[in-house]
């Protein structure tokens, strides 16, 4: 089941993120910054666990961020991520945001869902705020990608 995170799911979702980014293909936050952003979560929970999280970030007055959008090896293949998505695109909707963009390594993933791929250069600059933070950067090898909100 799809629902918004609250404040007893922080360290599930901690637990997500940091197995994700040890595989170095998430940025790794603090139990402090997804404190600061529980609002912006959803989770999958399947029998009382969370298994799937995913994030949408407002950028802008029209744009959004999907972000931190994981599921245990385990649950994968499932729908659980496809569900996570469409539930911040919802949202996305809700508040009135245009656009909706993520970074990601599964462009395919993000395509089937009504996603294009876009060059990085045409996003806002005050997204890469967090890019500093990863071990990557300035060497991003993640694909942009952007859908129209409906």
């Amino acid at each position: 089941m799809v629902r918004k995170a609250v404040l007893s799911d922080v360290e599930a979702i901690h637990s997500i993120i940091e197995a994700f980014s040890m595989k170095g293909v998430m940025l790794k936050r603090p139990v402090s910054e997804i404190l600061d952003m529980i609002r912006d979560f959803f989770v999958y929970e399947d029998n009382g666990v969370i298994v799937g999280i995913c994030a949408l970030h407002i950028c802008s007055d029209d744009m959004g961020e999907i972000r931190s959008l994981a599921v245990r090896e385990k649950f994968t293949r499932k729908g659980i991520g496809r569900q996570l998505v469409a539930a911040c695109l919802e949202e996305a909707a809700t508040l009135g945001l245009k656009k909706v963009f993520a970074l990601t390594y599964r462009t395919e993933f993000f395509k089937k869902l009504g996603f294009r791929l876009i060059n990085k250069d045409v996003l806002p600059h005050k997204i890469w705020g967090d890019c500093i933070r990863c071990i990557k950067f300035p060497n991003c090898d993640e694909n942009a990608v952007i859908t129209e909100v409906k």
